[in-house]
């Protein structure tokens, strides 16, 4: 086949305020500011810049890292991108993370895999849902998502295994099974992790993982490992995919669809099989807890939004490291982060799906999730950890008043109110979120802050008694006497602040 459409010169990864650009202005133009797409495509896109990044110029520790600089890790990824420059044909002998061998599958079309679009029977809601012929770019952005994102189910074609003798893409009674979800994904979808900077490529560079830390995280035994574009491996597991299963190269860019684009659709098989969270093997980006008996993660729930997270994430400031969920892209970020820029942000979104029979889907509830927070360097310590942490669980105090006195209403109407009960607390969570980014502003316990933090106690109160109006009428006598009488008091939130 004729060598097309090479993602090093085409414009194909979105870019906010720019449109689509090549791999080569990514690592070129500096004054780039942020990735575009969903978030399952801001996703893979970085995974794959960082994967480009490491495999360029990974440096042996701190101290490289920083006199490296942004600058300096673009230039190196710019000459890794004119090295390897034949590789990343999406179209060709050797088509970017592409397994010709797999041409013997079955082609599905593109919408099958494509979560957000409706196929076969499902309702259509809106048009973002209808499929639609997909260009290169398009085609190229899907190929890095499925990498990591692919859901689990039927779709593939199991049937096809290029490695003899493997087991498992079979089912007990030795038929093709369903496959397995993505690594990225796994059962509900996992939470990821980034920080950001002012720019992609501080971004790139604030991600960067050192030697010295991939060593430090005990979940990759073969440190970076080789790229995939590198050399391919030929099956789901021969030496080469075992060798990927073992490196944080596989981890960025884990191969988990085995694919073959064409005109019609793509020929689509299970790739390789990675290990779970679980089995103490995760992202770097993903927050796992493994201080229990039973390892948990942060899952994407779009009824709680990721910046109710940022606790989470940031534990490790105001306890022991071993304790609480812990991503190590912002374990091993956040100080570098914090000695380098003035400002940063914490990014965390992805995708959540349903499951039933081993088919993952989206509906319902699923959807979508980001949030952004921005971060001042000076300012970060245990004191502002403590101050917000206060902060938050007094809002979680206010959403489970809230809730509880929504309940009481109808509960006096002779009304079962559960359901609006969850509504109002949702309703209260998301007028909160307007005023987040402020309450980390202010969480410094100077004079200043102390009465910032008074007016935002306030407007909170308020939400409160917003979200209880909206859900709890007062048209009535009998509806007002029982208005009066569950209304929530914020006396006491209020107080603690005067």
């Amino acid at each position: 086949m004729e060598n097309r459409f090479n993602l090093v010169d085409e414009p194909w990864i979105p870019v906010a305020d720019q449109g689509r650009v090549s791999l080569r202005r990514i690592f070129s133009q500096s004054g780039y500011r942020s990735l575009g797409g969903n978030p399952v495509q801001k996703i893979a896109l970085m995974k794959l810049l960082l994967a480009i990044a490491q495999a360029a110029a990974t440096p042996d520790d701190e101290q490289a890292w920083r006199a490296m600089g942004a600058k300096g890790l673009a230039d190196r990824c710019l000459e890794y991108l004119e090295q390897w420059h034949d590789r990343f044909y999406l179209y060709g002998e050797k088509p970017f993370l592409q397994m010709p061998a797999v041409e013997v599958a079955k082609v599905q079309d593109y919408g099958a895999v494509m979560p957000e679009i409706s196929t076969g029977n499902t309702t259509v809601l809106s048009q973002i849902q209808i499929q639609r012929p997909l260009d290169d770019a398009d085609r190229a952005l899907l190929l890095a998502s499925l990498m990591g994102f692919a859901l689990a189910g039927k779709k593939t074609d199991n049937s096809v295994t290029l490695t003899p003798g493997y087991q498992g893409k079979r089912n007990d009674k030795g038929k093709p099974s369903s496959s397995k979800p993505g690594p990225a994904v796994a059962y509900m979808g996992l939470l990821h992790n980034f920080l950001l900077g002012a720019t992609v490529q501080e971004s790139i560079w604030l991600n960067l993982l050192t030697a010295k830390q991939i060593e430090q995280t005990n979940m990759y035994p073969l440190g970076i490992g080789t790229a995939p574009w590198e050399q391919m491996p030929a099956g789901e597991d021969c030496p080469l995919s075992r060798s990927l299963r073992q490196s944080l190269m596989g981890r960025l860019v884990p191969l988990c669809r085995f694919c073959l684009l064409t005109d019609e659709g793509l020929h689509y098989s299970e790739g390789l099989a990675h290990a779970s969270y679980k089995e103490g093997v995760s992202d770097p980006t993903v927050a796992v807890n493994y201080s229990g008996n039973d390892p948990k993660a942060l899952w994407v729930n779009p009824e709680k939004r990721p910046w109710r997270e940022l606790i989470s994430l940031l534990g490790f400031i105001g306890q022991d490291q071993s304790q609480g969920f812990q991503s190590w892209q912002i374990f091993c970020g956040l100080d570098r982060a914090r000695d380098v820029t003035e400002v940063f942000a914490i990014w965390s979104g992805g995708l959540r799906v349903s499951s039933t029979a081993g088919e993952q889907f989206v509906s319902g509830g699923d959807d979508f999730v980001e949030s952004l927070v921005w971060l001042h360097s000076g300012m970060l310590g245990e004191s502002w950890f403590s101050q917000l942490k206060s902060e938050m669980d007094d809002l979680d105090g206010l959403a489970r008043g809230l809730y509880g006195r929504v309940m009481s209403y109808f509960k006096e109407q002779k009304f079962d109110g559960g359901k609006l009960a969850a509504q109002a607390s949702h309703l209260f969570w998301q007028l909160c979120e307007r005023n987040f980014q402020e309450l980390v502003d202010c969480c410094d316990l100077d004079e200043q802050s102390n009465a910032l933090r008074l007016q935002l106690r306030r407007r909170f109160a308020s939400h409160v008694q917003q979200a209880y109006d909206r859900f709890c009428p007062r048209a009535t006598a009998r509806q007002l006497d029982t208005w009066a009488k569950c209304r929530p008091n914020n006396g006491k939130y209020l107080k603690q602040e005067a």
